[in-house]
């Protein structure tokens, strides 16, 4: 039966064009917001200007990846934004070097070092965040709420309330090179836009071609189903925050590199900004839908909005009230999405010439069909 509705859905056109208009809506409204800043002013529509939104819209693409891992199973992380700011102050600590007291002497890290320590550092709090979830069985929301507060607190008692400045190193102590990820390029494109590129690639690949992506799809669309088929919904949803957690401290390393500082009250908000990308790229926030395609788009969306609003000289108050807008109305035709295919669902399950209202057993292998929910990638 679903086959013979889906053949004549397909041959409505006028549905077919509302449902590609409701799916796309992301890339759509970015098309609008390109169109409408170019009219609205001269400087807009450039490469330059492109490329320069692109590098800022490369932090908030990072933590939305990120979040869209953990939405995919069902959970939130508010944590992100100050694991963001907690980050890239550890990055400016171990920039400015570590005295060791005992010693009498001051090691200054190379880049690399205080790259691989500052993404263990986001590792860290995310694992913390997936433990309480996953076996503590604390609720996501309070969880992650609990680490805004501790990641945001060190980072004010690691500077005191200041800021780490002058983060470009010295020749003489090996240190330098840290700029480079806010200032070079790469055949044009600033190396902030690739590293999003490379972490987009590498999660959609592991979304769409290995077991651990199907896993994360499994968990968010029935976690108990998922469990009593063999999948490790409690390591699955204590590698979705701790990968959370790195995508975050990447981002604080892109953003203190373009600022060429670290402060503890950089990222504040991010998280809803984050949540906001994955929203807006069409991921259900009850887990189990979600793509990294929609959640770039929808990351290139609140980029080049906010943007936009700030060449045209609008005011940041006003800046809020757009985005806030943007935010109610993706999450309004979510709604308006996964409520009409809930409902379809329901209708076909209830449908007496189904196989299981027949024979009893459910179609297939006799597994539930919830572990191997339609999945987007």
């Amino acid at each position: 039966m679903s086959n013979h509705s889906h053949t004549a859905r397909r041959q409505g056109g006028g549905f077919d064009l509302g449902r590609m208009l409701l799916e796309g809506r992301a890339f759509f409204a970015l098309i609008a917001i390109i169109v409408i800043f170019s009219l609205l002013s001269p400087v807009y529509f450039s490469t330059g200007n492109f490329l320069t939104m692109s590098s800022h819209v490369a932090i908030f693409g990072l933590l939305s990846i990120g979040m869209l891992l953990v939405i995919l199973t069902g959970g939130i992380d508010l944590s992100v934004g100050s694991t963001l700011g907690l980050c890239g102050v550890v990055a400016g600590f171990l920039m400015q070097g570590v005295t060791l007291d005992a010693f009498g002497v001051t090691l200054y890290p190379p880049v690399w070092v205080v790259v691989i320590l500052t993404c263990a550092v986001g590792a860290f709090i995310g694992a913390i965040n997936g433990v309480l979830i996953a076996y503590f069985k604390v609720p996501a929301f309070v969880a992650t709420l609990g680490l805004l507060y501790v990641a945001r607190g060190v980072a004010l008692l690691m500077t005191d309330g200041l800021t780490y400045n002058n983060l470009g190193g010295d020749p003489a102590l090996g240190n330098t090179g840290f700029d480079w990820l806010g200032f070079n390029r790469l055949f044009g494109v600033p190396v902030g836009v690739w590293v999003l590129a490379i972490v987009a690639v590498v999660t959609l690949l592991a979304l769409a071609r290995t077991p651990f992506g199907r896993w994360v799809y499994s968990t968010g669309g029935n976690a108990r189903a998922a469990e009593l088929s063999g999948v490790p919904v409690k390591r699955v949803q204590v590698s979705v925050y701790v990968l959370s957690g790195i995508c975050a401290a990447i981002a604080g390393l892109v953003l203190s590199s373009q600022l060429t500082s670290a402060g503890p009250t950089a990222g504040t908000t991010y998280e809803l900004t984050a949540i906001a990308g994955v929203v807006i790229g069409g991921a259900a926030l009850t887990g189990g839908r979600g793509s990294v395609r929609g959640t770039l788009l929808g990351a290139f969306v609140i980029g080049f909005l906010s943007d936009g609003l700030v060449i045209i000289g609008v005011s940041s108050y006003w800046q809020t009230v757009f985005t806030g807008a943007v935010i109610v109305l993706a999450v309004l035709l979510n709604s308006i999405q996964y409520g009409g295919r809930r409902k379809q669902a329901a209708q076909t399950s209830a449908t007496p010439s189904s196989p299981t209202a027949s024979s009893g057993q459910p179609p297939g292998d006799g597994k539930s069909s919830a572990v191997k929910p339609a999945t987007q990638h």
